[in-house]
């Protein structure tokens, strides 16, 4: 090879190196499952623009995602440039400065998106700096069947729906009764209603109040229109009770649970099950709100290109193809309203209002912790291990422990 030869090659091979180690490279710490494969869909959309940008995902489990971005923020290690978050895990992150300020690294949230969401993406709650953007709208529901009562406003007229449709094999209502979380999911909507809180606005335990007993009479009441066994009860058994139509209501219902209410394959109750917000009591309505949130580490490699990534998928064309084509729910408000997605999701329009209204989880770190005490005694009440107000009595000094 002539010499000029050479130096062509040569050039040729310095400049692909060079092109490599300057391309842009993105590391995402996300959920596996349903969330795994809405990132995967956003990803591959966000190529089709910007090709040169090399994106690995990381599909984990809820326990262990939540492991990995605590130990490598807690340690100072750059290991991921976006990070998914449940939105109670956010305080321990946006307190602790793990992650990026928002508000200088491109702007905050415009008003498209839910305000409780917006609110959860700040730090302090509503009012600080925004540290995150929501990725997945989720909030609480109920369900009832429309072929068989009218719409529920109050929990009052939960009890006397429950009460004149619990027979022949119908139960009156569902519930989630195992401990921890699934009893608590379903109990919160209901303390709030009834004026009652787990942590008063003097940030100590408020669970022993007068309203926190009406509401927790009122769940038991409602459990004795319950099946046999409730007390056990998780998520496929709600799905499964609506779609047999063994159930005259279910008091939760996540967007998730919802989709194959009208698929003839697997629903003996199609078009009978409608979806509102959760009733109201001596409060207006307030759902409980499960969003998730896109971080941006504060040690980040690449921040700037995380923030045009996060923006590309929280985006309304984003949104609603995550939702057409994964199932996804949005966190705008524009995309809720898309009569696409309307024709396909008929409870959209009471899903936004829910999420409109809906309420956070504590903003404390110690939520974990708080959660699952919470769940122990409310369902030693459940079973008649306690005595109503004794198990409330007790689970507040025990948080009020933990908040120490």
């Amino acid at each position: 090879m002539k010499l000029s030869g050479i130096l062509a090659a040569s050039l040729a091979a310095i400049m692909v190196a060079t092109s490599a180690q300057a391309a842009e490279k993105l590391v995402i710490a996300g959920r596996d499952g349903v969330y795994a494969d809405a990132l995967k869909l956003a990803v591959s959309m966000y190529n089709k623009t910007n090709p040169d940008v090399e994106i690995e995902q990381l599909a984990l489990p809820i326990d262990g995602l939540q492991q990995q971005i605590t130990l490598s923020a807690r340690e100072n290690v750059t290991a991921y440039d976006v990070i998914m978050m449940d939105d109670t895990w956010a305080p321990l992150f946006m307190s602790n400065n793990w992650l990026a300020d928002l508000d200088k690294l491109g702007g905050g949230l415009d008003d498209d998106f839910a305000k409780g969401m917006r609110d959860v993406s700040k730090w302090p709650v509503g009012t600080g700096t925004t540290y995150a953007v929501p990725f997945i709208g989720n909030v609480e529901l109920f369900a009832y069947r429309s072929d068989l009562m009218a719409q529920p406003k109050t929990w009052d007229d939960v009890i006397a729906a429950a009460d004149a449709n619990n027979k022949g094999g119908v139960s009156g209502l569902v519930f989630r009764g195992k401990k921890a979380n699934p009893i608590v999911s379903g109990f919160v909507p209901l303390l709030w209603a009834y004026g009652g809180d787990i942590i008063g606005a003097d940030g100590k335990a408020s669970l022993d109040s007068a309203a926190s007993l009406n509401a927790l009479n009122t769940f038991l009441k409602l459990a004795t229109y319950a099946p046999k066994g409730v007390e056990a009860y998780d998520a496929p058994d709600i799905q499964d009770a609506l779609q047999q139509g063994k159930t005259a209501m279910s008091m939760e219902l996540w967007p998730s649970w919802a989709a194959n209410l009208d698929n003839a394959d697997k629903s003996k109750v199609v078009g009978k099950v409608a979806i509102m917000p959760t009733p109201g009591q001596v409060n207006p309505p307030a759902a409980m709100l499960g969003s998730w949130l896109l971080g941006i580490p504060a040690n980040a490699a690449n921040k700037e290109g995380a923030r045009k990534f996060v923006d590309f998928m929280t985006s309304a064309e984003v949104q609603k193809q995550l939702a057409l084509q994964v199932g996804t729910p949005p966190t705008r408000g524009s995309v809720y309203s898309d009569p696409e997605l309307v024709a396909k999701y008929r409870w959209f329009p009471a899903q936004f209002e829910a999420l409109q209204n809906a309420r956070p989880r504590p903003r404390i770190t110690q939520w974990a912790q708080v959660e699952s005490i919470m769940g122990d005694y409310l369902q030693l009440a459940l079973i008649g291990d306690m005595e109503p107000a004794a198990a409330l009595k007790e689970a507040n000094a025990k948080i009020a422990d933990a908040l120490k």
